[in-house]
């Protein structure tokens, strides 16, 4: 089993112990996000000290009023490390509205073309932007992630460009059938799962921070809404986690 989405760097308890816990619930890979320079910098570490741990790297639309969000060639720097796969997490976010929107959409096309440049995979985060979000996609032609799966408006464009759709603890809760739905229209070669951990924990284990090694909730929520066998999923997710970030 694979984590798609998790902030190592960001959890209060050491990341070590978290890749040891996730491992010890069968979760053998992970990818670890950075969010902004020095995150990504905390991840890359990580990501070099763990077998197993791959590293995506970005500046998130929350810093795309910050310096960080002029430091792209940095970035680009970062992400010639073998352990990055991933540019992102990156996109829209325009429910907390903590950047001007048109600093925002600048970071977000800056990292698309990186990603371009480089073969990555980009991670979208998208909040409450979704037109936007789709527009600023249009031309981009590589391998798109969308992380921690919210926008249920989204799918028909998810499935028409043939992008990777990611779920996290979200899907477990109980008035989340419209994310159920979702995730059942999803093609299963084009279905992720993830913590977004320390955040979003799963409905067994709400009220506590999250981790790697919960994701086998999503992983089970997701099989029982698509009335599929738990382990022929996981083996799925495994390979599709494989295809969209060019893993061995």
């Amino acid at each position: 089993m694979i984590d798609t989405h998790a902030h190592l760097d960001a959890c209060a308890e050491p990341a070590d112990d978290l890749v040891t816990r996730a491992r010890e619930a069968g979760v053998e890979r992970i990818v670890s996000v950075g969010t902004g320079l020095e995150s990504c910098r905390e991840t890359l570490a990580i990501a070099q000290r763990h077998e197993g741990v791959f590293a995506a790297l970005g500046i998130h639309p929350h810093q795309a009023g910050d310096p960080d969000a002029a430091a792209v060639d940095e970035l680009r720097e970062l992400l010639a490390d073998p352990n990055a796969v991933a540019v992102g997490e990156t996109g829209l976010d325009h429910y907390r509205d903590y950047a001007p929107r048109d600093r925002q959409l600048e970071l977000f096309e800056r990292q698309l073309e990186l990603a371009g440049e480089l073969g990555k995979t980009v991670v979208i985060h998208t909040r409450e932007a979704s037109d936007d979000t789709a527009a600023a996609l249009a031309d981009f032609s590589g391998r798109v992630v969308l992380h921690c799966f919210s926008a249920p408006e989204l799918v028909p464009v998810a499935l028409e460009r043939g992008y990777y759709v990611s779920f996290a603890g979200n899907v477990t809760y109980p008035k989340a059938e419209e994310l159920r739905e979702a995730a059942r229209a999803v093609p299963c070669e084009r279905l992720l799962a993830e913590t977004d951990s320390p955040y979003l924990s799963p409905q067994p284990r709400r009220g506590r921070p999250n981790e790697p090694a919960n994701v086998v909730h999503t992983l089970a929520a997701l099989a029982a809404a698509r009335d599929e066998p738990e382990d022929e999923l996981g083996h799925q997710l495994d390979a599709n986690a494989a295809a969209a970030f060019g893993l061995p």
